[in-house]
């Protein structure tokens, strides 16, 4: 940009190009989302697919076997889900009286303790409502959307993973002896993308084999699919675990008896929780994505307003991206640190907070 423009003017082109972004991003999402995707993925499964040439394997075999692997366990994990999620929706109506029967006493105690009455047809409503025909069509057409994208993304990772080395050749000519950090960017962001999406299989599986553990010991009927359940939804930091955690509270609490069950529920899965974020994701994923939790949040919320919960997922190694491209660019350094997780801490810093400190307790 023209550093002779009024900083005004740098502002208002800067804004705007944001809002342009913004804009192309959200409309062009049916495109770009398959594609970042596919990118992801070409990186996560590189390892493999390089390893198959080595052994001499072509180039497009190599390529093809390792997305057909890859099929073949997400194919796994659908079905399970798939299976036990019809026979949980044949439970729905015997579920919704339980909701009924139960409310129906707890406001009948409520009556008898303040002497209040409310309605008592809240369970039924709230089911009816929930497979309401609107609501299923609107699931329908998100499904074969969803279906779609997911019939895209394998031929994007297809094509990433056989062109990789004209992509490579593209970068050494744009690149030059001043420039060679155009090919050290590139390497970063492919370790930080790779890095991420292998360490989060990773802790997926583990929090998926705790939880399913659990459901099981304590004889909750769909374990496999409230463990996938869980473990998928744990790929939304800090929201995914709120939603799943209590939706199967719910279940177990329409399904028992006693309010034991769902307070042990709702205090293992929070520890499994507290145990992922301390132990299992600084151990399995370490630091891949070194960005703070302000960053993290923002990029989730501004993700799932472009691109919904695959803006959720790609949003948070995609700022890593960004921080990484700000680090290395002299004038963007301060935007990098703004994103980092890291507090440099020297005299010159610490003089100055308590500069800040004493102007603000005299003020007090």
């Amino acid at each position: 940009m023209n550093q002779n423009l009024h900083p005004v003017q740098r502002t208002a082109y800067f804004l705007l190009s944001l809002v342009l972004l913004i804009w192309l991003l959200h409309t062009a999402a049916f495109i770009i989302v398959p594609l970042v995707w596919g990118i992801f993925f070409s990186f996560a499964l590189y390892p493999i697919s390089n390893w198959l040439e080595e052994k001499r394997f072509p180039r497009a075999l190599a390529i093809a076997i390792s997305i057909v692997l890859v099929t073949i366990v997400g194919a796994g994990v659908i079905y399970v889900l798939v299976n036990q999620m019809i026979y949980l929706l044949k439970d729905i109506p015997e579920i919704g009286e339980k909701l009924k029967e139960k409310t129906s006493v707890y406001l009948e105690e409520l009556k008898t303790i303040t002497g209040i009455a409310l309605p008592e047809d809240n369970g039924s409503l709230f089911f009816s409502s929930w497979i309401s025909e609107d609501n299923l069509n609107n699931t329908i057409f998100n499904t074969g959307r969803s279906l779609t994208l997911a019939a895209i993304i394998p031929l994007y990772t297809f094509l990433m993973l056989y062109y990789k080395d004209f992509f490579i050749s593209f970068l050494y000519q744009i690149s030059t002896k001043r420039n060679v950090a155009i090919l050290a960017w590139v390497a970063d962001s492919g370790k930080i993308i790779h890095g991420y999406l292998v360490g989060m299989v990773k802790v997926t599986a583990i929090v998926a084999v705790l939880s399913g553990l659990f459901f099981y010991l304590i004889g909750i009927k769909y374990y496999l699919l409230f463990a996938i359940w869980i473990a998928v939804m744990n790929l939304i930091p800090y929201i995914g675990v709120i939603i799943s955690s209590a939706l199967v509270i719910l279940y177990v609490f329409l399904t028992t008896d006693t309010f034991f069950y769902p307070l042990l529920t709702l205090a293992v899965l929070w520890g499994i929780q507290a145990v992922e974020n301390n132990l299992i994701t600084p151990y399995v994923v370490g630091s891949k994505v070194k960005v703070n939790v302000l960053a993290v949040v923002l990029a989730i919320l501004i993700g799932g307003g472009i691109w919904g919960i695959s803006g959720m997922i790609l949003f948070i190694p995609l700022v890593g991206i960004l921080k990484i491209t700000f680090d290395r660019i002299p004038s963007l350094k301060p935007y990098g640190y703004l994103l980092g997780d890291t507090f440099p801490v020297n005299e010159k810093n610490e003089n100055f907070i308590r500069t800040i400190r004493r102007k603000w307790q005299a003020k007090r």
